[in-house]
């Protein structure tokens, strides 16, 4: 029996897509929000009159930005 079969990786299945993670899963969530986080939500903000809480999470930064941008 060869042994170069138990080496070949197996390409005839395609990796699946990559869901969308929900922030409250994310490991990193409970983190302060990334600057670029902050920056975007100032901006969707100020289009929307809304306003920004400080001090959000990353995983609550996500959510805001989404309910933003979904107006």
């Amino acid at each position: 029996m060869s042994e170069s079969n138990a080496s070949t990786p197996d390409t005839t299945t395609q990796p699946a897509a990559s869901p969308e993670k929900d922030p409250a899963d994310w490991v990193t969530g409970d983190e302060p929000a990334t600057g670029a986080q902050k920056s975007y939500l100032e901006t969707l903000a100020r289009q929307s009159d809304e306003d920004v809480p400080e001090n959000l999470t990353k995983a609550k930064a996500s959510e805001k930005i989404d309910e933003l941008k979904n107006g």
